[in-house]
């Protein structure tokens, strides 16, 4: 009985030595908070007063004050509602791109590492093609492409941009993933648990794998801040997704002819990009420090 009770006690208090590691950073430990902070306001974007696209010409261009918390536009839109709308845009592009981009990375980097021979030889050679392609050229180039076919879904969809950042952003989790197979899979364990007659899968999903969460949710963290940016970068240049909805980037777009007459219409949005990237780079700062291997074991 306590050797079946030895290994959930074991993985317990690894868990808890993580977290606690994790909120020793501190930056790391306000960086969470600012990001939950920030998923909240964008969850509850419908409880705004305002409509984030309902025009009032004869209030265009306000100042921040206590009716508009950030102002209003050149065609009288609440600032502030769209900012909050268009932070569901940022983060959930931003959450399922790279969702998306590390399940494949993880996928083609595990079967590359532990299969090696010409398995490795085929998908690295993929990878390495896809690493070629010049990103933002592609993405343009794809978002402008698919909003012409005749699909109504595809003209203005989140869908869309999240696809596309993922198909091109998977090739730097899958190569961090298979370095780690290659060197995990002549560890000693995994030698032992093949010798007992342990099939392929469990070899990758119960013992190789979960050596490799650290590095991956750093990855993770990285993957999900770049695309932020990417989206932010695709809507500011007219090719992510199409007003009526309202993005960071899209509202930097509208701002970019108004700096001087109202700088507040670029600063908040501007702003918003910052801080959630700096909070996300924050995060994994953390993560990188939580799972350092040689501080766990000298702990």
């Amino acid at each position: 009985m306590s050797e079946l009770t030895a290994a959930p006690s074991r993985e317990q208090n690894m868990a808890w030595l993580i977290t606690r590691r994790f909120f020793k950073h501190k930056l790391a430990g306000i960086a969470i908070a600012v990001l939950a902070f920030l998923v909240l306001a964008a969850v509850f974007a419908n409880l705004s007063p305002y409509s984030p696209t309902d025009q009032e010409p004869t209030n265009s261009f306000e100042k921040p004050n206590s009716v508009h918390w950030f102002g209003t536009d050149e065609l009288g839109r609440d600032v502030f509602s769209r900012i909050l709308y268009g932070g569901r845009v940022s983060l959930t592009v931003g959450l399922f791109s790279t969702f998306l981009s590390i399940a494949l990375g993880v996928l083609v980097g595990a079967l590359s590492g532990y299969f090696g021979g010409w398995v490795d030889s085929v998908l690295m050679r993929v990878t390495d093609a896809f690493l070629t392609f010049p990103t933002i050229f592609v993405l343009i180039l794809l978002g402008a492409f698919l909003r012409e076919q005749q699909v109504p879904w595809l003209k203005n969809s989140i869908v869309v941009v999240i696809v596309i950042i993922a198909a091109l952003s998977w090739m730097w989790p899958a190569r961090l993933v298979r370095g780690l197979f290659l060197v995990l899979r002549e560890k000693e364990f995994v030698t032992a648990s093949r010798a007992l007659g342990g099939n392929h899968a469990r070899l990758i999903i119960q013992h190789i794998l979960p050596n490799c969460i650290g590095p991956i949710l750093v990855s993770g963290t990285l993957q999900m801040a770049s695309a932020i940016i990417t989206e932010s970068g695709l809507s500011y240049l007219g090719f992510g997704v199409q007003p009526p909805t309202p993005t960071w980037g899209s509202i930097l777009a509208t701002a970019q002819n108004q700096v001087f007459r109202a700088p507040w219409i670029g600063f908040f949005p501007g702003f918003m990009i910052f801080i959630t990237v700096m909070a996300i780079n924050y995060i994994g700062d953390g993560l990188r420090d939580a799972f350092d291997p040689y501080v766990i074991h000298t702990e």
